[in-house]
């Protein structure tokens, strides 16, 4: 036979042979455009789920660490919380992530442990700098660890401050808690204003005199 020449066209068993390849790379391309689809779907579903995530945080649509009115209920933090040390707990909801560090010159610090980007976790580093930094590994965003402002990264605003009180026996405790941005006056006399009209006197909140004079009367 001739290089040149088709070949002669199988036959018997061979040709069998050959149809059933055939056959199994047709199913085999099938199952591949398959999961090709399945997969272009599953990133479209979720890229759609973290993007919708973004804009509902980022416009207030999500829930907030710290938009309650309302004074929360007091919570215990940890027992001692020694320089170089954190906590992570919930306040002032059960689903609010938190983290309580103490700085390595004994500054007692709370934020909320939900990135300001899109959510994810955040972690505090010892070893970064004097102050060690909060971490979001998600996107590699960092806070500061005294301000809780951002440094580096994506997220827009800085973390929700967790307001923290010592007491004589060193045990830590949250009291209140900030919105992105706010400031210490603002966010208490916010939650104080009602609950504790006398607390709200005592800081100079607007309007303390008066709820305190209506509570008496």
């Amino acid at each position: 036979m001739s290089l040149t020449e088709p070949p002669p066209p199988a036959t018997g068993p061979e040709l069998a042979g050959e149809d059933a390849a055939e056959r199994l790379r047709d199913r085999i391309s099938a199952d591949s455009l398959t999961t090709r689809r399945d997969y272009l779907r599953i990133v479209a579903t979720v890229s759609g789920g973290l993007a919708i995530g973004g804009v509902g945080v980022a416009s207030g649509i999500l829930h907030r660490h710290g938009d309650s009115e309302s004074l929360p209920r007091t919570k215990k933090v940890a027992d001692r919380l020694a320089p170089g040390e954190s906590v992570a707990f919930r306040f002032p909801g059960d689903e609010d992530r938190a983290l309580a560090v103490r700085l390595s010159d004994g500054a007692l610090v709370g934020y909320s442990a939900v990135c300001t980007h899109l959510a994810c976790a955040v972690l505090w580093r010892e070893d970064r700098g004097a102050d060690g930094e909060l971490y979001c590994p998600c996107h590699e965003g960092v806070f500061d660890a005294r301000t809780g402002g951002g440094t580096a990264g994506p997220p827009p605003r800085p973390l929700p401050r967790i307001f923290l009180t010592e007491e004589t026996d060193g045990s830590v405790w949250a009291v209140a808690t900030a919105r992105s941005g706010e400031s210490a006056r603002e966010a208490l006399c916010r939650q104080f204003g009602e609950d504790r009209p006398d607390m709200a006197r005592r800081l100079g909140c607007p309007g303390a005199d008066r709820a305190t004079e209506s509570r008496r009367t």
